[in-house]
């Protein structure tokens, strides 16, 4: 450890949606010299506050091991967090490994996906590749399997006010989601608590909705009329990638779906809100506001 109060932590990816949140949150809890921000390009405007918060920041791009090596030194805890990279996503994450590995890094965590090791859909192959490369490393590992993010769902409520429907391809499936805060309060309290290695997290929000249920609160808050209507999963990729999305993620948010139809984004065991103390946020609330924003 790096010294005897309190161990170096990283957070890969430092400059996306959840990384940024991670690091925030990190800073509420330990001074910011114990905090390291991994980045793909030194030039990520994010990069300005992380200088002015007095975190050191070291180029860390998971296509280049070279990088991961050096940014890794004197490292005691790491936060892999997921790549959106598409075909390249277990490679990557598995240079990760290696480089933490090599760099004798004391715990690694992972934000997997919830219920890794029995979802199947094709949105849990890469993190159960994941898991399994963690495991083989012998490395020291905690496991974030984190649900859906609420703030996926709200890209949908400019279209659904523009023509009256939410559409997927969940059928009746309920998604326990959570917002990337609250994800990002749980990353933050595993990295400086001491015992972690070996744990695994099931983390998703308290309550649990269908789409339809996303439909009425949008139809709700926006006084208007707004149904849910259900694709078959080509059709519903098709209407995402015709939205302007690339193909990619539209692939991502349809997997997610037939994910849900078939279960596997529901917990009611609140393992989120019991490790961050608190409610998880509630989806009705972020819905209204991104309506109010619409």
């Amino acid at each position: 450890m790096s010294d005897n109060t309190q161990p170096r932590l990283f957070v890969t990816g430092a400059t996306g949606q959840l990384g940024r949140l991670i690091v925030r949150e990190l800073l509420r809890r330990v001074p910011a010299s114990h905090i390291v921000a991994g980045v793909r390009s030194p030039d990520h405007e994010v990069i300005r506050q992380f200088n002015a918060d007095g975190i050191e920041v070291r180029v860390a791009d998971y296509a280049q091991p070279d990088t991961l090596a050096k940014a890794f030194d004197g490292i005691d805890r790491l936060l892999l967090i997921s790549s959106t990279a598409g075909r390249e996503r277990v490679a990557y994450h598995q240079n990760v490994i290696k480089a933490a590995k090599a760099a004798n890094v004391g715990l690694l965590a992972y934000t997997s996906l919830l219920h890794a090791n029995r979802a199947t859909s094709g949105l849990a192959d890469d993190h159960k590749s994941t898991e399994a490369s963690l495991r083989a490393s012998g490395q020291p590992f905690v496991l974030l399997r984190h649900g859906w993010y609420t703030e996926n769902h709200t890209p949908s409520v400019h279209t659904a006010l523009q023509y009256g429907a939410v559409i997927g391809s969940a059928g009746e499936g309920r998604f326990s989601s959570a917002t990337r805060a609250d994800y990002a309060v749980a990353a933050a309290i595993v990295l400086t608590r001491d015992g972690q290695a070996g744990r695994i997290y099931e983390l998703a929000g308290d309550e649990s909705y269908n789409l339809a249920d996303l439909a009425s609160t949008i139809s709700a808050a926006a006084g208007k009329p707004v149904s849910y209507q259900d694709l078959p999963k080509a059709k519903f990729k098709q209407a995402l990638t015709g939205m302007g999305l690339p193909d990619v993620v539209a692939e991502l948010i349809a997997e997610a779906d037939i994910g849900a139809s078939r279960g596997e984004l529901e917990d009611n065991s609140r393992q989120l809100s019991a490790l961050i103390e608190r409610p998880t946020t509630s989806y009705r609330q972020v819905i209204k506001t991104a309506v109010a924003e619409a």
